[in-house]
C-alpha cells in the first residue's frame, strides 16, 4: 500500500494567509466610504421618498394627519353620509368646481387624501368643523366640505391633492 504524504501547513503558508485576509479588509475599509459617499443624502431622501399609510386602524369619520416633503397632509376616512352629502352638491354652485369623483380614487370614494392647508395663506384648517362638517380655517373662516371643496370664505381653490395610489385596498403610497 502506497502512503500518501500530506504536507503540514508552515508559518510561511500562516503569513500568506494572514496578510492576505489583512489586505482584503483594509482595501473594503478604504472603498467603504467611496461607495457611501455615492448614496442621497438622508436630508434628500427625507424630501422626497414616498410614504406609505396603512388605512386599517383609521376608523370610518377619522382624519389622520401626516408629513410628505415637509408639508401636511390629510387623509380622511369619509362615512357614507359624508360622501353621499360631497357627491350631491351642485357642482356649478362651487367658487372652485370640481365633482367628487374627481378628487378621490375610483372604488375608493370612502378615502380623500388632501394637503392640509388652506389655498388662503396657508394656515392649517380644523377637520369635522364648518357649515359642511368638513374643515374651517380659523384665521381667516374659509369653509371646505367634506371633499375638501371651498365653499365660502377667501380661499381661492379647493383643498389640492396630493400625488398618491392605492398600493392594496389597505394601503396608500403618497409621493
Amino acid at each position: 500500500m502506497a502512503e500518501t504524504a500530506t504536507a503540514e501547513p508552515t508559518r510561511r503558508d500562516f503569513l500568506f494567509i494572514a496578510t492576505g485576509a489583512v489586505g482584503a479588509v483594509g482595501v473594503a475599509a478604504v472603498a467603504w466610504p467611496f461607495i457611501a459617499q455615492m448614496n442621497p443624502d438622508a436630508a434628500t431622501i427625507a424630501a422626497g421618498a414616498p410614504v406609505e399609510v396603512d388605512l386599517e386602524p383609521i376608523a370610518e369619520g377619522q382624519i389622520v394627519k401626516l408629513f410628505w416633503r415637509g408639508k401636511l397632509i390629510f387623509v380622511r376616512h369619509r362615512t357614507p353620509e359624508e360622501i353621499k352629502a360631497a357627491e350631491e352638491v351642485n357642482v356649478a354652485s362651487l367658487p372652485d368646481p370640481e365633482a367628487d369623483s374627481a378628487r378621490v380614487k375610483e372604488g375608493h370614494a370612502q378615502w380623500l387624501v388632501v394637503y392640509g392647508n388652506c389655498t388662503h395663506l396657508g394656515c392649517v384648517p380644523l377637520g369635522h368643523a364648518g357649515a359642511y362638517d368638513g374643515w374651517l380655517c380659523p384665521c381667516h373662516g374659509s369653509v371646505f366640505d367634506t371633499s375638501g371643496r371651498i365653499r365660502q370664505g377667501p380661499a381661492p381653490t379647493n383643498l389640492p391633492i396630493p400625488p398618491y395610489t392605492f398600493v392594496s385596498d389597505t394601503k396608500i403610497q403618497i409621493g
